[in-house]
């Protein structure tokens, strides 16, 4: 295992175990994070907001997961399953009642000496949305 898969899993294995500063340590500080359906955010202090929204809205556990890494170890990518509860409604979303759901999803990565530069998220909102309605 190369150093930037071995940079992923470390990223995920602290999510599944919902330890947020571990994640945190392994992005840059100036870390640009692309959500799903949203503006792009920057640095480590709005990564964590939002990891603090997200810990109040959903639990998540990620499985099947598949790390794929370019020749020169500075791109990633990272397709696994989102196994998830909705735990309090989310915005405009659909009410939360402890709803399960289950769904393929994928991140892109950019690395740089020895962080993530770049954290890019993808999964089908309508699919979730049909899941927990």
């Amino acid at each position: 295992m190369n150093d930037t898969e071995a940079l992923i899993h470390r990223y995920y294995e602290a999510f599944n175990a919902k330890d947020w500063e571990g994640m945190l340590a392994c992005l840059a500080d100036d870390v640009r994070h692309d959500v799903n359906e949203g503006s792009a955010r920057g640095g480590r202090d709005k990564f964590r907001a939002f990891l603090a929204h997200m810990d109040t809205c959903y639990d998540e556990t990620l499985t099947d997961m598949a790390v794929m890494v370019s020749r020169n170890e500075r791109r990633a990518a990272a397709e696994f399953i989102v196994n998830g509860t909705y735990k309090t409604t989310d915005g405009d979303l659909p009410p939360a009642r402890g709803q399960t759901y289950r769904l393929p999803a994928g991140a892109f990565f950019e690395v740089e000496d020895g962080f993530i530069r770049r954290v890019t998220t993808y999964y089908n909102l309508n699919e979730w949305i049909r899941q927990v309605s």
